[in-house]
């Protein structure tokens, strides 16, 4: 398993969380959960492409 990947969704995650407690702090519940979201959508492109090379990689490998 890639580690690079645990480590970019961390950091998204870790900067999802900070900018969500800023705006939540300075009265931007909205702005907040629009961030929030937009990092969910952010890694689940990331883990769709890693699936995606998956898929091509068993394809290759079974000549499909």
């Amino acid at each position: 398993m890639d580690v690079d990947l645990i480590f970019k969704i961390a950091a998204v995650g870790i900067l999802v969380a900070v900018l969500n407690q800023l705006l939540i702090r300075s009265g931007r519940e909205e702005q907040a959960m629009m961030t929030t979201l937009a990092g969910l959508v952010v890694v689940m492109m990331i883990l769709v492409q890693e699936i995606s090379g998956l898929f091509q990689m068993i394809k290759t490998l079974f000549d499909l």
